[in-house]
């Protein structure tokens, strides 16, 4: 966890940049009026009703909604940010945001930068699941950098060609709210990394050899394959954002509750 690090913290802060790092339980801070504490201590200020139900973020399965608490410290542009799960409030995680002087910050852009976490592990799952950057096995350095280099540079390939097509791909048809009837079409989901891996792979490599007929056979069976599972997984998303979208009364209206202790 970044947030360790006290010189990494104190070089951007110096630097006017602002963060928001991810810390452990026993990390130490000072609140705004009781004193030393751990950030698990911290969690025990927190009232059931000072959460704020916030979304860091689109998932693959909808928007990604926590309970959060935010806890100002001893510093004006320092806070505690405790994510709660909504299904296991036993699931827990403490961030430590830092915001420069000059540039207001409420809770909800904070919640918004501390799910960014969540594309990087996403990317580093495709680079693993589709380019094998974690397949090898190798004694020397510039064997491992080749590796990796060749690595990335397909990743790199696989993730623009998913880029455009998403450009030009349709909005996304969602629920406006939790009681609302599924439509008769939900469109289909843009070009994934994975999906452009597979579909790559089958035009160079799997029916190269074959006669043209069957060549176009082979292309036009796995496009219809693959445009009947985006579109399946397009009306899967649409059920997943039904299903977790809170109501308007789950939402504290709007409003941040920070607590000062």
């Amino acid at each position: 966890m970044y947030g360790r690090s006290r010189e990494l913290r104190e070089f951007l802060e110096g630097a006017g940049i602002g963060y928001v790092f991810a810390v452990p339980a026993n990390h130490q801070l000072t609140t705004s009026g009781s004193g030393r504490m751990r950030a698990d201590q911290a969690l025990h200020l927190v009232e059931p009703d000072r959460w704020n139900r916030r979304s860091c973020g689109a998932g693959a399965k909808g928007p990604r909604y926590y309970n959060w608490a935010w806890i100002a410290t001893d510093h004006p542009r320092r806070w505690l940010l405790i994510r709660r799960s909504i299904t296991d409030p036993g699931e827990i995680a403490y961030f430590y945001a830092y915001a420069p002087e000059g540039h207001p910050c409420p809770l909800t852009d904070l919640v918004k930068i501390a799910g960014m976490r969540w594309k990087v592990e996403d990317d580093f799952q495709d680079s693993k699941s589709t380019v094998s950057l974690d397949q090898t096995q190798v004694r020397r350095y510039r064997a491992g950098k080749r590796h990796v280099t060749m690595a990335m540079a397909a990743l790199a390939l696989l993730a623009v060609l998913a880029a455009m097509d998403k450009t030009g791909h349709r909005a996304p048809i969602l629920p406006d709210d939790p009681d609302q009837d599924p439509p008769a079409d939900c469109g289909a989901i843009a070009l994934t990394v994975p999906e452009a891996q597979r579909l790559f792979h089958l035009l160079t490599t799997r029916i190269r050899d074959l006669p043209p007929s069957t060549m176009r056979a082979r292309i036009a069976r796995h496009l219809n394959w693959s445009d009947w599972r985006r579109r399946h997984q397009a009306r899967a998303r649409w059920h997943h954002y039904r299903t977790d979208s809170p109501s308007m009364n789950d939402i504290a209206s709007g409003r941040d509750l920070r607590l000062e202790y």
